[in-house]
């Protein structure tokens, strides 16, 4: 029993560790305002799903088209990175 608390501790402080070092940077800006500025575009119907991956945000948004639109957002300057 002693083994099985000690094991699923060290797995949560594990876990926790490995969340920390994959989030966006402290200066990163809210991805509330990421995602503003991805909603006024001109061609924008709504965003599909959003996920933080390699550094970036990965956005996916449908255009007023239809279309499917992947782009890669930099956390810090917001600035599209594809």
């Amino acid at each position: 029993m002693r083994t099985l608390l000690i094991s699923t501790a060290l797995l949560a402080v594990c876990s926790t560790a490995a969340l920390a070092a994959d989030a966006p940077p402290q200066d990163a800006q809210p991805l509330s305002q990421i995602m503003q500025q991805i909603e006024d575009r001109s061609d924008f119907a709504y965003i599909d799903e959003v996920e933080w991956e390699h550094g970036v945000y990965e956005v996916e948004y449908i255009t007023t088209s239809g279309a499917k639109m992947e782009i890669n957002i930099d956390p810090i300057s917001g600035e599209q990175v594809n």
